[in-house]
């Protein structure tokens, strides 16, 4: 939901975009505060409302993790009024919710609410019934026990967040964070993203499709980091880029560079120059008038058609889509 820009002394509350956090006995502290970081701090750089955030408590005392109670704003009802609801957590993957709650999660679903899940919240969901023939994540820990407990859900375990019919799943707590950016980045743009995470300290942007975890940490040998390698190719990604190219720049060999750079990264060179060079794609959209074929070609791709099929594959829409959606509430 795309807001108007207002004088920010003057929001609209009402008209704003409502963020409904769950709280719950025995809440899971940090994904609690993932969420309250991303939507619920004040935004004095956006010269546009920002969102209006409410905590929902679904149990007469809560408790969270950590010994302290939690303050709520309202009961279950919140949840008839939210845009977008954030599970952060769940009590654990046996703990089967209240019918209340599971009434209220399948109205909201039913209506076109977005739900957001943080690591173990997605059992939520499952409970409710409206992850059938769907896809979703969690944490890599309990991946077994949800395909044994759901099997009528494709669970995808080697991804940071899945966003499937307005729901957006995200696997550990660190995860949550990046599922947050998305839900950000998909209502306001790349560039409000960015900041939000600069601000958070995060990279701007790691994709969903990005391995949960890192078998083996980068390790300093001679030659050049993996880093140097991806400050290099990010300046140079209007040029023809091969694999050889990267591993000269890395002072490694070929199959060296390459176990390297996955282990370092989460893909393969070539699925992370894609994913760069679409992500300096949106910047160029949302900042300039540039035309679409010029911006493809300050990007690397071969042609427009090539440029656009990568971009909707990445995004979910048309750079030219994108461009009206995100450029007009940037210029308003």
């Amino acid at each position: 939901m795309t807001q108007s820009p207002q004088h920010p002394d003057n929001p609209a509350p009402d008209d704003r975009h409502h963020v409904v956090v769950l709280a719950y006995d025995g809440l899971c502290t940090f994904e609690f505060g993932i969420a309250l970081e991303a939507f619920a701090l004040p935004r004095p750089e956006f010269d546009f409302p920002w969102y209006r955030c409410s905590i929902a408590g679904i149990d007469p005392h809560i408790r969270a993790m950590g010994g302290f109670s939690v303050a709520v704003d309202a009961g279950i009802e919140l949840l008839e009024k939210a845009d977008t609801i954030i599970i952060p957590g769940w009590r654990g993957a046996d703990a089967i919710p209240d019918p209340v709650l599971i009434s209220a999660i399948q109205r909201a679903h039913a209506r076109g609410c977005r739900i957001v899940t943080i690591c173990s919240g997605v059992f939520v969901l499952a409970h409710a019934g409206i992850l059938q023939n769907g896809r979703a994540t969690t944490h890599w820990r309990y991946v077994d026990k949800f395909r044994a407990m759901f099997a009528d859900t494709e669970i995808v375990d080697d991804v940071l967040y899945v966003d499937h019919d307005r729901i957006v799943t995200s696997a550990g707590s660190s995860a949550g964070i990046d599922a947050c950016l998305h839900v950000i980045r998909s209502d306001h743009g790349a560039q409000v993203a960015n900041t939000v995470a600069r601000r958070l300290v995060m990279p701007p942007h790691r994709d969903g499709g990005q391995a949960q975890y890192i078998e083996a940490p980068i390790q300093e040998r001679p030659g050049k980091s993996i880093a140097v390698v991806l400050d290099w190719a990010r300046e140079n990604l209007a040029e023809p880029i091969e694999i050889g190219d990267l591993a000269r720049q890395s002072g490694l060999s070929q199959r060296t560079f390459l176990r390297r750079f996955r282990d370092g990264t989460g893909l393969s060179p070539l699925k992370w120059l894609r994913r760069e060079r679409i992500n300096r794609s949106m910047k160029l959209l949302e900042e300039t008038d540039l035309a679409l074929v010029d911006i493809a070609e300050q990007c690397g791709f071969q042609s427009l058609e090539t440029f656009r099929i990568a971009f909707r594959d990445i995004t979910g829409t048309p750079p030219a889509s994108y461009r009206n959606r995100f450029k007009l509430r940037q210029s308003a």
